[in-house]
This record gives structure tokens, sequence and C-alpha cells, in this order.
């Protein structure tokens, strides 16, 4: 059994009746009732509203990257800060960029209410503290390069607000990803992402079609990050780690596809390079020695589209 809230009053009952995400959704009124292929015909027709939504914030999400891209030329980083489910996308969308990318767990992290303990289970009460958000972030040693993203679909969730009123005194760009727009998150930050999706069809359950919506989001601003910061060629992943068999073949799956050689080729390049898949495509495409191929990377500051010019 969870224990109610500590604060109560006025102020917090307007909020909660403002929200969007603590509607109630007319088409679920009878849910209880409905039959297992009622229930998900109507959260397959409600989740068809996610991609819309998105879709209406994107000049937001287009101003959230190249912030960050911007941030991370300058040698900031990128930190996701957020509570419940929300703080959970954030951890994982930071959690894969490493894998995906090849990029330093240093330069997309996550701050979640309660530590890594709520990753895996509720942590009552770590959510209603601004001062443990300005904490958790003070820890991080914020910088004015970084760039602090909020997470909240409440729009209210006291830790992130702390955490980006002190991401504002530093001097941090912040962006805020919520599901109510005139919540005091998306008063608070320079750039707001607000997809609308509506009540849930489960009231107030905002892992359901918020959380869809933050998911995307999230996929969205790290991937054309690493895509403008260059670690992918064409469509194909360039940096990611071969930390196991599956991986180690899509590695050589990557090189043909991308040099037109055969495996056999791209496997004795990766052996050659190190298991650099960069210096592998360049000694595939252009015939050259791995020594040449890391020369040209070298000299081109790791850019693989003016290393690849001959």
């Amino acid at each position: 059994m969870t224990s109610p809230p500590k604060k109560h009053g006025r102020a917090a009952r307007l909020l909660t009746e403002h929200r969007l995400t603590e509607k109630r959704n007319a088409a679920s009124r009878n849910l209880d009732r409905m039959t297992a292929r009622e229930i998900v015909r109507l959260m397959n027709r409600e989740d068809r509203k996610v991609a819309a939504a998105v879709g209406r914030e994107l000049p937001g999400i287009t101003r959230a990257v190249d912030a960050i891209v911007s941030g991370i030329r300058k040698g900031g980083r990128l930190i996701y800060v957020g509570a419940g489910s929300s703080g959970r996308m954030g951890v994982l969308d930071a959690a894969e960029c490493p894998p995906t990318f090849g990029t330093s767990p240093k330069l997309v992290q996550a701050v979640i209410a309660g530590g890594k303990r709520a990753i895996t289970m509720a942590v009552e009460g770590a959510e209603d503290s601004a001062r443990n958000g300005e904490r958790d972030l003070r820890r991080k040693k914020l910088r004015r390069n970084d760039v602090v993203v909020g997470i909240a679909a409440s729009g209210t969730t006291p830790y992130v607000l702390g955490a980006l009123q002190f991401a504002r005194r530093r001097g941090a760009t912040t962006v805020a990803v919520t599901s109510n727009l005139r919540m005091p998150l998306g008063r608070l930050a320079k750039i707001v992402i607000a997809p609308e999706v509506g009540p849930e069809v489960l009231t107030g359950s905002t892992r359901l079609k918020a959380g869809t919506s933050q998911k995307m989001v999230l996929n969205m601003l790290s991937t054309t990050v690493m895509a403008r910061l260059g670690h992918v060629y064409e469509n194909l992943m360039m940096d990611m780690m071969l930390t196991n068999e599956k991986l180690a073949e899509r590695a050589l799956r990557i090189l043909t596809e991308a040099s037109g050689k055969k495996v056999s080729a791209a496997e004795h390049a990766l052996r050659a390079a190190g298991h650099d898949m960069r210096v592998a495509l360049v000694m595939l495409k252009l015939g050259v020695k791995a020594r040449e191929a890391k020369r040209r990377m070298e000299a081109t500051e790791g850019n693989l589209r003016k290393a690849l010019q001959e």
C-alpha cells in the first residue's frame, strides 16, 4: 500500500485538475467490463494519436537537437532528468548510446529520482523533493555547455523542476519533455517539447500514451544528435560496440553493405583495423592498408566522409 503524498492544498488540486494526463478518457469508462479484444483494440486506437502528437512537436525537437549538438561540440553533455516511468525512459536512452554509437558513458547520462533503486522499483516520495533534484544534478558538476532534458508527463514533478531550476542558474540549456504544456515545467525550460496525447485509457497511467511519446521523442533526440555528430555512415551504425557474436555479425553486414565487398574481405579489413569499423570501411572502399586508413581518419579528425574522399 502506498502512502499519500505529503503536500496537499488548493494549488495542488488545481494543477491536477488542469493536467490532460489526469482526465478520464470517455472511450474507456467501461474498461473493467470490456473483453480482452475490446481493450487491446481501444488501446491500439488511442496509440495512433501518439505519433501525430509528436509530429506537431518537430520544431521543438529540432531546436533541442541543434542545442545538444552545439553543446557537445563545445565539450558539454546531454543529461536526462526524470522520476518514475519518465526517469526510466531517460535511463534507457542514455544506456543505449554507448553500445549503439560508441560514445563514452559520460556523454549521455541520466538522473532519476530515488537513484539506481528507482530503475526497477517504486521509491516512495522520491519525486516530491525539488531539493533532491538540485542535489543530484549538482553532483554531476554541471557546466554551461551541458544540456539538461527534464522529462515529466505531468509537467509538475518537483524533482524535475528543482533540477531544471538549478540548471538554469548554472547557465546550462534546459529542455522540457512533457505531456502537459501549460504546467510549470513548460514555463521553466528554454525549449519545450510537449506532445499532448490526451487522457490515458487507464486514467493517470502515464506509462501508456505519455510514456510512448517520451520514448519517441528521446529516440529522435539521441539518434539525430549522433547522426549530426558523425556517428553514422549513410544509415548505418559505424561506432557500435562489438561485444557479442550478433553484433560482430552485424558489423560485417554493415561493412559489406557500405563497401560492396565480400564478407571475407570485410573480415580481413576488420581484423587489420583492430575492429575499428571506420578504419575498416576506409580500407575497403579505397583499397588502402590499415596504416593509411588510420592516417586518413586522424587527418580528418574522425570525419568518415572526408576520409573517404580521394
